[in-house]
């Protein structure tokens, strides 16, 4: 009898990446009726990604809501609502769009919280696809995460599975600040896990080990922890055992279980792909280095996307991280 109710407990669902945030966005919407989604084609479309299909009809047009072409009014509208009593969940269809609305993101969304003396903390999220991986044109592959979290009241989530993207995007929408909620459209629909059917959230601001090991640390996020797992799998066929961590959210960051792992082994790679100057990565290594240099037996290597726009199609392969190019990085600090 314990055995059923236990399995009844965790019932799940083999759900993508994409699906996940569906589900997740469906539960907080259903939970507190002030949670309401808006964006470019979000509504009768379902999204670019059909992340949001099917919400439309749950909820209506009331609460599910298509706008202009005009991301700064997007986010703009967010504001008014959020003070107005509102959780607006918008989605600014790729990376690359949201310039319009920084304006409104770095000079209004991250300051109003302080600007009004706690009075209104802004409980924002803004979703969008970012990375490359899918071969679109211009503006649509660009992973510009280190503008957002370098931006002092703005937090910033990047799921890398389907279980943390469900239960990460429950406590973004349930945050008192405003969340970049970065969802990667390389592995929207890559691979699918088992998911629980019940509501959950997953705390913001915590790390996850994925796997763990004795020579070596990846730090990565987003798409690149399959890229780190499977330099990992190679690895270990060569003798090397690597410590894979996903930090889930870059800020606030979890540097404290970046520098366990890199106490424990005392030697890290950080894999994003992201242009390499002043990105993520510099930040950790950084950070490892004035707070762990004496337990390090080699200096903090980082594998990135390169310091250029990022290229069309045909080049895109060559700009990405790859299993090969971490696999070099770890074999320069075994060899250090």
């Amino acid at each position: 009898m314990v055995a059923k109710q236990t399995a009844a407990a965790e019932k799940t669902e083999k759900l993508t990446l994409a699906q996940a945030v569906n589900r997740g966005l469906a539960q907080e919407m259903e939970r507190d009726p002030s949670v309401i989604v808006m964006g470019e084609d979000v509504g009768a479309d379902g999204g670019v990604f059909r992340v949001t299909e099917g919400l439309l009809e749950k909820f209506g047009p009331n609460r599910v809501m298509d706008t202009p072409l005009a991301e700064s009014a997007i986010v703009g509208a967010a504001v008014g609502l959020a003070v107005a009593g509102f959780r607006p969940v918008c989605e600014i269809q790729f990376t690359g769009f949201v310039y319009p609305a920084l304006n409104q993101l770095f000079a209004h969304v991250a300051r109003y919280r302080n600007r009004s003396r706690g009075k209104y903390p802004l409980p924002i999220v803004v979703r969008m696809p970012y990375g490359g991986g899918i071969h679109p044109p211009e503006h649509h592959s660009e992973s510009y995460e280190a503008l957002f979290a370098h931006t002092p009241g703005l937090k910033v989530v990047i799921p890398s599975t389907p279980a943390d993207a469900k239960g990460l995007i429950a406590s973004a929408i349930r945050d008192e600040d405003p969340v970049i909620f970065m969802e990667p459209k390389r592995i929207y629909r890559a691979f699918r896990e088992e998911v629980s059917v019940e509501p959950y959230a997953l705390p913001i601001g915590e790390a996850k080990i994925v796997c763990e090991g004795r020579d070596v640390t990846i730090v990565a996020y987003g798409a690149m922890i399959k890229v780190a797992m499977e330099a990992q799998e190679m690895l270990e066929r060569q003798g090397v055992s690597a410590e894979v961590i996903d930090l889930r959210t870059i800020n606030p960051l979890d540097i404290n279980a970046v520098l366990r792992s890199a106490e424990k082994i005392g030697r890290v790679v950080v894999v994003h792909e992201a242009p390499r100057n002043v990105g993520v990565g510099a930040e950790i290594a950084a950070l490892v280095q004035e707070r762990a240099m004496l337990s390090l037996l080699a200096p903090v290597e980082r594998v990135c996307g390169f310091d250029a726009v990022f290229p069309f199609p045909r080049l895109e392969e060559h700009y990405l991280p790859t299993k090969e190019r971490v696999m070099e990085a770890v074999q320069k600090t075994l060899g250090f």
